[in-house]
């Protein structure tokens, strides 16, 4: 059975899962739906067509579901849905999508977006991600599973970061970036390999090695970049590094991050 405060404010049509708990001032839309023991702390809005996963907890003053920041947008009937087990900290925001992006922002299970967060329209969040404090991340954008953004940096429209990769603080990233890298300076350099991601998650020594070699083939081989990811694929006998080449050779509206950029 779920609790609900007596000054919060679950409007009707809105569905509560098992175990919920609905805080002091907070607001749920109609068309809101919250899994089992979702947790609103107290003055959390969620609202729009808003779909929350299980054991997620949301901390005062965030607000989730409202309509996206993108002067194009009409009044479209577009979703937000979040994962199971994430923490969304203080004022945090999360916006729906839009016609022109696929109408769904979808975020991904075990986050946390620390406080101060923005998520904006269209975003595709994997599972794992972590933002620090004040990170925003503009309309399109694609983060991969495990990805770190440090915090007060920014990632710019339609930019695509992947698996495993790691922002430094107070970054602009403005291009794609491979996965397991690792980002820093303010202009948002590729700098190396995330390795002590890599080594946290068990990654065997033998595909570290063979990352740092692919790194090393895409910063200095012969031809351009595409070409040396095309090489590295038909090369490689590791899947980290598969990956890295799929994630290069995959649709994109950016350039990319390259090693010295």
């Amino acid at each position: 059975m779920s609790r609900v405060h007596p000054s919060a404010i679950v409007e009707e049509g809105a569905r509560l899962g098992e175990g919920c708990v609905i805080g002091p001032f907070c607001i749920v839309g109609p068309k809101v739906v919250l899994g089992d023991r979702v947790e609103l702390k107290s003055h959390v809005v969620v609202t729009g067509d808003t779909r929350i996963g299980e054991e997620t907890v949301i901390f005062p003053f965030a607000v989730i579901g409202e309509v996206p920041q993108d002067l194009k947008y009409q009044g479209e009937d577009t979703q937000l849905v979040i994962g199971a087990r994430n923490r969304i900290r203080e004022h945090a925001t999360m916006n729906p999508g839009t016609k022109g992006g696929g109408g769904v922002t979808r975020i991904g299970d075990d986050g946390l977006f620390m406080a101060g967060t923005h998520i904006a329209h269209d975003c595709q969040i994997g599972d794992r991600v972590i933002l620090v404090h004040h990170v925003a991340i503009a309309g399109h954008c694609v983060l991969e599973d495990d990805v770190i953004v440090g915090g007060l940096s920014g990632v710019h429209q339609w930019v695509r970061i992947g698996r495993g990769a790691i922002i430094g603080g107070l970054t602009r990233v403005t291009n794609d970036v491979i996965p397991y890298g690792l980002v820093q300076a303010p202009r948002g350099e590729l700098d190396g390999l995330n390795l002590v991601g890599l080594k946290r998650r068990g990654v065997a020594r033998a595909d570290i090695t063979a990352l740092r070699a692919a790194f090393q083939m895409l910063a200095q081989g012969e031809g351009t970049f595409q070409d040396r990811a095309r090489r590295l694929g038909e090369e490689t006998e590791s899947d980290y590094v598969r990956h890295i080449v799929d994630f290069v050779r995959g649709d994109t509206d950016r350039s990319f991050l390259t090693p010295g950029s």
